[in-house]
């Protein structure tokens, strides 16, 4: 992972002497910014192109359209040796690519028929602390404070999942009781994938990495997609839907992936790590603004909570790594 500027260089001051920071550039700010909107909008996206196809087939097109941008990009910029990968590291690579875009987002649309953009982006949140929780499982001692905010976390879910799709809006299909489930068992997908990437071995350009994931994720969800049947309707297609599939498959993933890139290696990474409930807020924000979704009063308390939670376990992993660990985990790529 690149070096961030805000990191201190070697060696230890002159006694009282305080630490100085370099100034972080005003385009690092622009580009968390980026990061904030486009990641939080991809929710609002997915509901606008499912009303004329089918879940899966957006996400494998989506995947396949934007790895294959991504790997171009990374080719011209670090040439084709960025790709050369160990067996361990392919191996990991295509791992991650199941349980990341296949598994997670391919599972995020099938929900969304049936729970609302928001309500799809505010149960995606709780991703940070599936980690926690798979860290713990695999021999980490978390500090009282990060199972607190677990705790907290679990409570917000409950109020989220005793809503179910009562008092708001759903998907675009209807409101079954079993969407929310559907979008949380997509977030452990996430989940796996983000921890088994810090844990196992990774190819060392974190760009080709992305790409490949996208392109084995992709292409296992067209697969599925068009075994199961899926065909697309071209004349069925509205415009809004072409152009929100567009901007899912070109500016999200080349776009929010340079930011992120650019932010990281610009800002603290505890910082950066903020978009984690940032990004439920924008996807809520523009889900009542753009569709006119609605969100029954247990529904946004159980929100609040879960937003809370992230941020208290958050807080007490920084403490607890000074920030070695690295960003929990994004909501969507």
């Amino acid at each position: 992972m690149p070096r961030r500027v805000s990191d201190l260089p070697p060696g230890l001051p002159p006694a009282g002497t305080p630490a100085i920071r370099p100034a972080v550039p005003r385009a690092a700010w622009v580009a968390l910014g980026v990061v904030y909107v486009l990641w939080g909008s991809t929710y609002l996206a997915n509901r606008l192109i499912i009303v004329d196809v089918r879940p899966l087939l957006l996400s494998g097109v989506r995947f396949l359209v934007g790895g294959t941008l991504l790997a171009l990009v990374v080719v011209v910029v670090a040439r084709r040796r960025a790709f050369r990968m160990t067996r361990a590291q392919l191996a990991t690579t295509v791992l991650s690519g199941l349980l990341l875009p296949a598994w997670g987002n391919g599972i995020v649309t099938l929900g969304q028929q049936q729970v609302s953009s928001g309500l799809a982006a505010l149960l995606i949140a709780v991703v940070p602390l599936y980690i926690v929780v798979l860290r713990a499982l695999t021999g980490d001692r978390p500090r009282a404070a990060t199972l607190v905010g677990v705790a907290v976390g679990v409570a917000g879910l409950a109020l989220l999942l005793l809503s179910g799709g009562t008092g708001g809006s759903g998907g675009t299909v209807g409101s079954e009781w079993w969407g929310p489930w559907l979008t949380l068992l997509a977030g452990i997908g996430w989940a796996s994938g983000t921890f088994a990437t810090t844990r196992l071995p990774v190819p060392a350009n974190p760009f080709a990495l992305a790409a490949v994931q996208m392109l084995v994720g992709g292409a296992v969800l067209l697969a599925i997609s068009l075994g199961t049947g899926d065909r697309l309707e071209v004349a069925a297609v509205s415009s809004v839907a072409w152009w929100a599939w567009a901007y899912l498959s070109v500016v999200v993933t080349l776009g929010a992936f340079s930011a992120y890139a650019y932010a990281l290696a610009a800002l603290p990474v505890s910082t950066v790590a903020t978009y984690a409930y940032v990004n439920p807020v924008i996807a809520v924000l523009l889900g009542v603004l753009v569709v006119g979704e609605r969100f029954s009063l247990l529904q946004l308390v159980g929100g609040a909570v879960v937003l809370a939670a992230v941020v208290m376990v958050m807080a007490a992993e920084r403490r607890t790594s000074r920030e070695r660990q690295g960003p929990l985990a994004p909501s969507t790529p």
